[in-house]
C-alpha cells in the first residue's frame, strides 16, 4: 500500500535504475558533511570503529551448543582488531542477590529455572561467582575496558555509550553470546542511539539455533545491523592502513 514503512514493501516506481545493493558502491557516500557507510569496509574504519565483547564467560559459554567454535572466532576477530588498535570493551552479566532482584529479574528466573515462585529461584550467575569471569584466552589488556552489567542491552545501565561516544566511534563489532539473549536487543538500541552496529555472525553463539535464525533475519529484513562472517570482518580490517598496533 502507498506509504507503507520497511524496506520488504513496495513503493512508487521511481525514475532511472534505483540505489545500488548494500555494499556495491566502491567509495563511502557523503552527504551533509557526514560519512555514510555503504558496506562492511566502510563500516569498520579503525579511527571510528569499537569490539565489543559481549558476556563470553566461563558460565554462559558452557551452555551454547559449539562453545569452542565461538571461542575461537571471537579470539581471532579480536586479534585482528588489536592489530588495528580498535578500542575494545567487555561485557559480563551478572544476578543480582534474590533479595535485591526485582520483578523482572524474579519472572525472569521463574521461567529460565522453571520454579513456581519467586522464592525458589536463585542467582544464576552471582558477581564473582566461577562462571562469571571470561573464557580462557580473552584476558583484556591494560586498555581494554571489562564492564559488568545486569541487562540484556550492554547499553543500559552501563557507561558503553558514553565510551564509545567520547572517543568517536560511529561502528562497531559485536561477537559473543547469546545472539537471540543478549546481542539483539544491544543491536537495536545501539541504533536508536546513532551506531551502526556489525554483527559477526559466526563469532556469536546462540542458545536456541531457530531463535538465532529469526534474530539475524529480522535484522537483515529491517538493516539495523552489518551481518558478516569472521572471515570477511578479520579481512576488511586488515586491509585498512593505520591505528597499526
Amino acid at each position: 500500500m502507498p506509504g507503507s514503512l520497511g524496506p520488504g514493501t513496495d513503493g512508487p516506481a521511481a525514475d532511472g535504475p534505483g540505489p545500488a545493493p548494500p555494499g556495491s558502491v566502491a567509495a563511502v557516500d557523503r552527504f551533509n558533511g557526514l560519512d555514510i557507510p555503504e558496506g562492511l569496509q566502510d563500516a569498520l574504519d579503525p579511527e571510528h570503529l569499537a569490539l565489543v565483547v559481549y558476556d563470553m564467560q566461563v558460565g554462559v559459554l558452557g551452555q551454547i551448543a559449539g562453545g569452542d567454535r565461538v571461542l575461537a572466532n571471537v579470539l581471532r576477530v579480536l586479534q585482528a582488531a588489536r592489530e588495528r588498535s580498535v578500542r575494545t570493551v567487555f561485557l559480563r552479566h551478572y544476578s543480582m542477590p534474590t533479595a535485591l532482584a526485582g520483578v523482572f529479574q524474579l519472572r525472569q528466573a521463574k521461567l529460565w529455572q522453571h520454579a513456581a515462585r519467586a522464592a525458589d529461584t536463585r542467582p544464576l550467575i552471582p558477581h564473582g561467582a566461577p562462571g562469571f569471569e571470561l573464557a580462557g584466552g580473552l584476558e583484556p589488556r591494560e586498555d581494554e575496558a571489562v564492564l559488568d552489567k545486569i541487562t540484556m542491552s550492554a547499553f543500559a545501565g552501563t557507561p558503553l555509550d558514553i565510551v564509545l561516544r567520547d572517543c568517536g566511534v560511529r561502528a562497531y563489532l559485536i561477537a559473543g553470546v547469546a545472539l537471540e539473549i543478549g546481542i539483539e536487543p544491544t543491536v537495536r538500541h545501539s541504533t536508536d542511539l546513532g551506531y551502526v552496529p556489525v554483527v559477526v555472525r559466526d563469532a556469536c553463539g546462540a542458545g536456541d539455533d531457530a531463535a538465532a535464525r529469526r534474530t539475524l533475519e529480522a535484522l537483515a529484513f529491517t538493516g539495523d545491523a552489518i551481518v558478516a562472517d569472521t572471515e570477511e570482518v578479520c579481512a576488511a580490517l586488515a586491509a585498512h592502513v593505520g591505528r597499526a598496533a
